[in-house]
């Protein structure tokens, strides 16, 4: 059995090695909350040791950010960040590879007048938008991993003695992204393959839609023709490979920006913009969502749906069984990262153009015309069940089983 010490080197190991794996001479940019410290010195030794040129850490602190929401000037979120933007930009063109690693509490911004938040996105999503496009088209390798911080780890372990939660919720991660395991490298290598033979599967068989049907769903996704079914595993600009994700235990795809049409319930809590939205119904027609009731977070969703034209419509359909790691730990972590990995979900907003033939190549306007939704948002929600049953159809209509009972038919 691994000591918490061998266990996290292993983490780290992961971040580097598969998540954004460094090559010599590369830059890294690290984005941590100030609480994940411990790990981030470890990152930054295992980058340097793996040939990094320079590590440079973007530090930030929940207490900080919570006291600007509460107290800065409201003129002051119409700002767009634009030093910012223009950094990324420029390291991102330059090669460098992006990790951030997450530990923020989901109830942060509990309380903040829900227009500072959406004020700031939409500012921030602008001024970040040819950044964020080099992101989505795996321009540059990035990845995003986790930190228990207190804060998280009381939200997720609510009945555990305090001086326990972070412990749990550490034990949980390492499990997890198979930090406990004595090959780490070699496990995910085995695991992504199993991916990739999932995604070989569906792209040969190119359906035309998807049909879900659950309590509180019945949705119909159309899907566009040269649409990529994928995994996170992938290959940047530079022919380097990379996991945006660590854990992920999907395939995903684009839909037809305008080929929805049903009602889709969520299945688990989503964390947006410091809040929670739970308990969710959208209604779609024709691709857009025509109307949505949450009984928790209503103001939160519409603040969503309302942050551009395409934030209305869906960018992505992953397929995640329920007879997975993450699910049948039965621990709801309140952060997409990872609760997307133990339920089928949906992503309101921009679709990657490398899921689609030749998308990478494609202008805006070329994706526009194959059915590619765009915004400057991209935000998952949950929907899969233990009920959940998913109909592939093709061209002459013929529907195939694809998921029964939530796991793969």
């Amino acid at each position: 059995m691994l000591s918490f010490k061998q266990k996290l080197e292993n983490y780290a190991l992961l971040a580097v090695k598969i998540g954004v794996n460094i090559q010599p001479g590369q830059t890294l940019v690290l984005n941590a909350d100030i609480v994940a410290a411990e790990l981030v010195r470890l990152i930054v030794r295992k980058a340097y040791e793996a040939g990094a040129k320079l590590v440079k850490v973007n530090y930030t602190d929940e207490f900080v950010t919570r006291t600007r929401y509460d107290l800065a000037p409201a003129s002051s979120f119409l700002e767009p960040p634009k030093w910012q933007a223009d950094e990324l930009e420029d390291l991102a063109r330059n090669g460098a590879a992006i990790l951030t690693v997450i530990s923020a509490n989901p109830d942060l911004l509990n309380g903040v007048e829900a227009s500072r938040i959406s004020d700031h996105q939409r500012t921030a999503g602008q001024a970040m938008a040819p950044y964020r496009e080099m992101m989505m088209n795996n321009y540059i390798s990035w990845s995003g991993i986790a930190f228990p911080s207190p804060s998280w780890a009381a939200k997720v372990f609510p009945d555990a003695p305090p001086e326990e939660q972070v412990g749990l919720l550490w034990d949980a991660i390492f499990k997890a992204v198979r930090a406990d395991q004595e090959n780490p490298v070699e496990a995910w290598s085995l695991h992504l393959g199993g991916l990739k033979q999932r995604c070989d599967l569906l792209n040969a068989r190119k359906y035309r839609k998807l049909h879900y049907t659950a309590p509180g769903t019945d949705l119909t996704i159309e899907l566009p023709e040269g649409h990529i079914w994928c995994q996170a595993g992938a290959v940047n600009g530079r022919g380097v490979s990379f996991l945006a994700n660590i854990p992920t235990e999907e395939v995903f795809t684009a839909p037809l920006k305008t080929g929805a049409n049903g009602k889709v319930s969520s299945t688990k809590p989503l964390s947006y913009g410091g809040n929670i939205i739970d308990r969710f119904t959208l209604t779609l027609e024709n691709g857009k969502v025509t109307d949505f009731t949450a009984e928790v977070g209503q103001e939160a969703l519409a603040s969503l749906l309302a942050m551009d034209e395409g934030a209305a419509y869906f960018g992505e359909v992953a397929l995640v069984p329920y007879h997975s790691p993450i699910s049948e730990s039965g621990i709801l972590y309140y952060t997409t990262l990872y609760d997307e990995n133990a339920s089928c979900h949906l992503a309101l907003g921009a679709a990657y153009a490398f899921t689609l033939q030749e998308g990478i190549s494609m202008t805006k306007e070329q994706l526009a015309d194959k059915g590619m939704n765009q915004s400057l948002t991209h935000v998952d929600f949950m929907m899969g069940s233990p009920e959940m049953n998913i109909d592939g159809i093709t061209d002459d209509g013929t529907a195939e089983p694809i998921f029964r009972a939530g796991n793969w038919a």
